[in-house]
């Protein structure tokens, strides 16, 4: 799943969205820092195709987009907004293709801004970048293509200063860069950095009110990278694993940091985690949990009672880990438990 599939509520309950065939599930915390329920269906009886985005605005609505069957050959982007996890999402809701009409083209990427305003990214047949986004009086606007060549795989998008919605993009040997000057106005393409990014390792987070940072492996290295549009990027350390990473920006200690999480290649997922913006500080992996299927994600959140929180989910088998920090000096985490 494109974003971060672990997500606190506006009622301070933890919920997962999770893949089951043709249908997105999510399962919640019954009461914050309780049980689990059951997995439940989200969006209706609509079939969907396992490549889903997530996003969350600051009033803690979650939003989900996803691609669906519509006629032989050609499909459709969908939306559903979910208020609280133990309520039902609204039915999946169509919102069209980046070129009228025409099959998948990759997975999708959703960023809120500050009024609530699902923005939707996607590579369109032209292998450019297109965007859509919900109208402040209801509905969508159009579709509006942002240009870029050769777009590769899912782009990683996020709410900075003001809510404005940054994006970043793939392409053969570069991140294409584009922001908005204002919220709600047009996007630019600000910038374009040379780097060859591992498929897959894209994660833009806030990390700052006055920016954003995009967090990737490059493939040359293999070190796990961190940029700043307008800087160089930094390499921060080695990458645990091929796969994408996880981040979040919390207080610990009483200081401002950004934790990483990704699966280790021995099975495990390793955390690491250092004052925002500072990577001249350094950070150091530390390989947590027991040994977890190949194809597990990991998703960082902080929980009602505002501790890291953990999910690890192998989409293979539908099994779900938690852990949380304890109440200690640190990033200590007590032991994963299946959920």
């Amino acid at each position: 799943m494109n974003g971060e599939w672990l997500i606190r509520g506006r009622d301070g309950r933890l919920s997962v969205y999770q893949l089951s065939g043709d249908a997105v599930l999510c399962r919640a915390e019954r009461v914050p820092g309780g049980s689990w329920d059951a997995p439940r269906r989200i969006g209706g009886e609509q079939r969907v195709y396992p490549v889903p985005a997530v996003g969350q605005g600051i009033d803690s609505y979650g939003h989900l987009v996803s691609w669906r069957p519509t006629v032989p050959g050609e499909s459709g982007l969908v939306h559903s907004t979910h208020f609280r996890p133990l309520l039902a999402a609204l039915d999946w809701e169509p919102i069209g293709h980046p070129n009228g009409k025409g099959d998948r083209t990759a997975e999708p990427a959703v960023a809120v801004d500050h009024q609530g305003r699902a923005h939707v990214f996607v590579r369109n047949d032209e292998g450019g970048l297109s965007m859509r986004a919900q109208a402040l009086k209801g509905g969508w606007g159009p579709w509006r293509d942002l240009k870029g060549a050769d777009i590769q795989g899912a782009p990683s998008a996020v709410a900075g200063k003001d809510g404005r919605i940054e994006v970043y993009a793939t392409v053969p040997g570069a991140v294409l860069y584009w922001r908005q000057e204002k919220p709600a106005t047009h996007f630019e393409l600000e910038e374009a950095l040379e780097v060859t990014v591992r498929p897959g390792t894209l994660r833009a987070l806030a990390t700052s009110a006055e920016s954003t940072t995009l967090f990737y492996t490059d493939d040359d290295s293999g070190q796990v990278c961190a940029w700043r549009p307008g800087s160089k990027p930094v390499a921060l350390l080695a990458a645990a694993g091929p796969g994408r990473l996880s981040a979040l920006r919390c207080e610990l200690d009483g200081h401002d940091v950004t934790v990483l999480a990704q699966r280790s290649a021995d099975g495990g997922v390793a955390f690491a985690a250092y004052p925002s913006e500072q990577e001249s500080a350094g950070a150091s992996w530390t390989v947590s949990g027991p040994q977890l299927p190949a194809d597990v994600e990991v998703s960082l959140a902080v929980d009602a009672d505002g501790r890291v929180a953990a999910a690890a989910l192998s989409p293979s088998t539908g099994r779900l880990f938690l852990t949380r920090r304890k109440d200690e000096p640190g990033l200590a985490l007590s032991p994963w438990q299946a959920v």
